[in-house]
């Protein structure tokens, strides 16, 4: 073994050893394109970008391997393409390590389904073979290539039931391919011959309709049927429509109308001829059997005007109407491509207590966003009604009262988080909402009549944005786990198209969570096209002068309230945060103008370079922390953000005007606030010496005394917290890259009083909105905005940092934090070039640490303190210094003791 330190190490001992294979995947198949992605999704459907971004990863298990070249070909036939060559585009051999490309061929043309496959070379200069052919296909790619009409039933706001379309059509000739191409204003679901088209739930995604809308794609080719077919569309109100009553009032929207659609059926038949079949006054419409629907409070269903065929052929729909055209809600219809709204999750209850004979209790065992499925049976015109909530009164029944606060009802129709059901009486009969969902763990339901019902009665169905899980945090530490579980929990009950607050007293898209919460997200989930989409919404709601309002997508509330810089940087921070985790460019491109407006605006605004526009270190335990301290340091992050941005698109005149604003920020707020004797900021609170050590404020000369003063406050907290909603995120990074890792792992592993642990003892399995169990206001047990404690799991324990220098995990950091009282800690991430593991494990005799570096990548490992002993290789180079051991690892695994 090659000597790295002073003293040769054994190697780790055999359990050490078993801990480490299991977190590092097992070696495959040499020089390999996997994992081929167009705009981030495999195989995608209705497309409108004609610059689509392709990207693959390299599989080697060698040792230093690394992509030299690449060669891309695109083509309309699969076969041809799977022998290199592309009729559309063929780069030839490109010498770069590039595995995200532009598409950059022949002009794309609607509805095409073109193939793509790619070869590489490695670090040997050898060629690999093409293999997979992956896709992607073409929509509409402009609104002008819409031929059909708007429809609707009416264009009364105020009419409850949902309403019902159908079309009959014959197919009488060989179909090669069918697809839908479907957009509305509200909600919709398709069916197509009785059978409801695809599992995706409240599509399409919300936006400000009367700015965009999204529609949908859909391959229906397999539910065709020779002859007679029918389809059919039920259409909920969603956003576009809010009949319920609140305080941000959507029911006053600008946008708001009676749901509307437009739909395209393309039969493509085998010999060669193409049919459309479109959405038009022939169309017939009649009133559901959904009766009222709010995806804000419920839904109810009367089974008792259930037409049983609606969808199918031969329906007898003479009693039904023609639809009506009606206009557009907008003219810019653009294409929904991003992971799905799904019922990701079935949940049985863990238990069913009868209160009385009319009332029952089910208890999930857990918090989730979604809905409820029942199965019942009873007397016809029996009325069932579900109300969901989070929490338990002392009469055991479910309390709203915290989350019903915002609500302003103008009568008891239409009741908070419940959904009304009225049986048919014909039999079992099978009830789940259509058009909304809800935060809750318990479930009562109470009957106008007698019924049975067991525990298998009702099922919870877990609701979100069904996007990939790319991180995996596994240590013996069941605390840990608990808390990065409830994240986890928390991040995707808030992750509906849009990312939310909470998924039951709001839904809406504050801007403060995500801000605060974004590596959490980056690190678990790929999310970027939830995102991309959630900025093209921020663009969408800018004003001309560059504010933004507080919520995104919004009915016109929060330009005057809540938006300051530590809330709507999100303009700004998100896309910087995306690029730095995928090293993709294309979202720094599209929010450039967007970022330069808004941080024009607060230089406008505040000549001194100083600002005390926003919310402030929200829901504090204690101490409140000055405002103008912390968004004066959002308006230093915002500028210095985009200086960095113009850089790298060689807007050379912005890039150091910009840095020379966020110089002037970073003064002022010096200036102001550090006493530089004291070594302290403002009061001295925790909030007030995070954000600056976090955010990069501090003079490098005084880090370290500001940093030991933060530390010295906590202590004398009695090693306890004392922060809000901004200090949350900053002060376990603050402290652990500034010499007290070990003190931020006992506030992260604290079960009092306030911590994440002690919500994880009281019974919590998502976050919650306030430290304090019994606050008076705050009461949302399902909130992300305190949830950056998951990404410092992974930054400081298992130690995997982005490199600014190298974005996308190209190169990146590692320097773990062994720390006192964690036996084992394995951190994983799924980035764009692979899976990078970060694990280790106490031994007898020290600490077994082993990383998985992917190919086409490399690490920098700092390890810092004790003896390390290493593999046996001359393949890497390694320093000392300051108590320090560097490593440059290239791609592969590899295994370290340390003492």
């Amino acid at each position: 073994m090659k000597k790295i330190n002073k003293t040769i190490i054994i190697a780790a001992t055999m359990v050490a050893m078993q801990f480490i294979a299991a977190c590092t995947s097992v070696r495959t198949e040499k020089h390999k394109v996997v994992n081929m992605r167009c705009e981030y999704m495999e195989n995608p459907l209705g497309i409108d970008t004609g610059t689509p971004r392709l990207s693959w990863q390299m599989q080697d298990d060698a040792r230093g391997a690394v992509q030299t070249a690449y060669q891309l070909v695109v083509g309309t036939d699969p076969a041809v393409v799977g022998r290199g060559e592309g009729d559309l585009w063929n780069t030839g051999k490109v010498n770069s390590g590039a595995m995200l490309v532009n598409y950059d061929g022949t002009d794309l043309q609607p509805f095409t389904k073109y193939y793509w496959s790619v070869r590489i070379w490695n670090e040997k200069e050898k060629p690999g073979a093409f293999g997979d052919v992956a896709s992607f296909e073409t929509g509409m790619m402009d609104p002008g290539n819409w031929q059909a009409q708007w429809i609707s039933d009416s264009e009364d706001i105020d009419l409850k039931p949902a309403p019902w379309f159908r079309k009959e059509f014959t197919v009488d000739k060989e179909v090669a391919s069918a697809r839908v191409y479907i957009a509305s204003a509200g909600l919709h679901e398709l069916y197509l011959n009785g059978e409801k088209v695809g599992n995706e739930r409240l599509t399409p995604a919300y936006t400000r309709f009367d700015r965009r809308v999204l529609y949908i794609t859909r391959d229906v080719t397999s539910l065709l049927q020779e002859h007679g077919n029918a389809m059919g569309v039920l259409l909920g109100n969603g956003w576009y429509n809010h009949q319920s009553t609140a305080v941000w009032y959507f029911d006053k929207a600008p946008w708001r109308g009676r749901p509307k659609f437009m739909l395209e059926l393309h039969l493509n038949y085998k010999d060669g001829t193409k049919e459309v079949i479109s959405s038009s006054a022939s169309w017939k419409t009649a009133l559901s059997h959904v009766v009222q629907n709010s995806i804000y409070t419920g839904e109810h269903i009367d089974n008792r005007r259930y037409q049983e065929g609606w969808d199918r052929y031969g329906f007898n729909d003479r009693a039904w109407k023609n639809a009506i055209p009606v206009k557009a809600p907008t003219g810019n219809i653009v294409a929904e491509v991003m992971p799905p709204i799904r019922s990701v999750e079935t949940i049985r209850p863990r238990s069913l207590k009868k209160i009385d004979d009319q009332t029952w209790l089910f208890d999930l065992g857990r918090n989730i966003a979604g809905v409820t499925e029942l199965k019942v049976s009873g007397e016809v015109g029996t009325v069932i009604r579900v109300k969901h909530g989070e929490q338990l009164g002392e009469d055991g029944r479910i309390n709203l009262s915290g989350l019903e606060v915002h609500y302003r009802p103008t009568d008891d129709s239409d009741p908070f988080q419940t959904d009304i059901y009225t049986l048919r009486g014909d039999g079992e009969e099978i009830f789940m909402p259509h058009f909304n969902y809800k935060g809750f763990q318990y479930v009562e339901l109470t009957s106008s009549r007698p019924i049975v019902l067991t525990k298998e009665s009702l099922t919870g169905h877990f609701m979100h944005s069904d996007v990939e899980q790319v991180g995996f945090i596994r240590t013996s530490d069941t605390l840990l786990m608990k808390i990065w579980e409830a994240t986890n929990n928390s991040y995707l009950s808030n992750l509906f198209g849009y990312p939310t607050d909470c998924p039951q007293r709001e839904k809406n898209g504050w801007t403060g969570d995500p801000l605060n919460a974004v590596e959490t997200g980056l690190y678990n989930f790929q999310s970027i096209k939830i995102f991309e989409k959630w900025l093209d919404d921020h663009r969408d709601e800018q004003r001309a002068d560059g504010v933004l309002p507080a919520i995104i997508p919004t009915s016109g509330w929060g330009y005057d309230w809540a938006n300051g810089p530590d809330w709507t940087s999100t303009i700004a921070v998100l896309p910087w945060f995306f690029y730095l985790y995928n090293g993709d460019t294309r979202i720094l491109e599209e929010n450039y103008g967007a970022i330069k407006r808004y941080v024009d605006h607060l230089s406008e605004i505040n000549p001194d370079h100083l600002t005390d526009w926003g919310l402030g270190d929200w829901v504090p335990i204690k101490s409140v922390s000055n405002l103008e301290l912390s968004s004066s340091i959002y308006f230093y992050v915002d500028a210095l953000i985009l200086s960095k941005i113009a850089g790298l698109m060689d807007e050379d005149e912005d890039a150091a005007r910009y840095k020379v604003l966020a110089g002037q920020v970073k003064e002022a707020i010096n200036a102001k606030f550090l006493d530089r004797e004291k070594g302290i900021y403002a009061s001295g609170f925790q909030t007030e010496m995070s954000l600056p050590l976090f955010w990069g404020v501090v003079p490098d000369e005084l880090i370290q005394t500001v940093a030991n003063h933060l530390a010295e406050s906590v202590k004398q907290n009695g090693t306890q917290m004392d922060v809000g909603l901004l200090g949350s995120r900053a002060i376990l990074n603050a402290l652990s890259e500034n010499g007290y890792p070990e003190l931020a792992w006992q506030l992260a592993s604290s079960k009092e009083f306030p911590s994440w642990g002690w919500w994880i003892v009281n019974g919590a399995t998502t976050l919650y909105e306030n430290w304090d169990l019994d606050a008076a206001t705050g009461l949302s047990m399902n909130h992300i905005m305190f949830g950056d404690i998951s990404a410092w799991y992974y930054k400081s324990l298992g130690g995997i940092r982005v490199d600014e220098q190298y974005p996308g995990f190209k190169h990146f950091i590692l320097k773990p934090h062994f720390v006192e009282g964690l036996n084992d800690f394995s951190a994983s991430h799924k980035g764009p070039y692979g899976e990078i593991v970060s694990a280790w494990k106490r031994t007898g005799d020290g600490v077994a640490y082993s990383v998985q570096v992917p190919a086409n990548s490399s690490a920098t490992l700092t390890l810092e303190s004790g003896e390390v002993s290493g593999p046996s290789t001359e393949d890497i180079n390694v320093t000392h210094g300051d108590g320090l051991t560097v490593i440059d690892l290239p791609a592969g695994s590899w295994t370290f003791t340390v003492h």
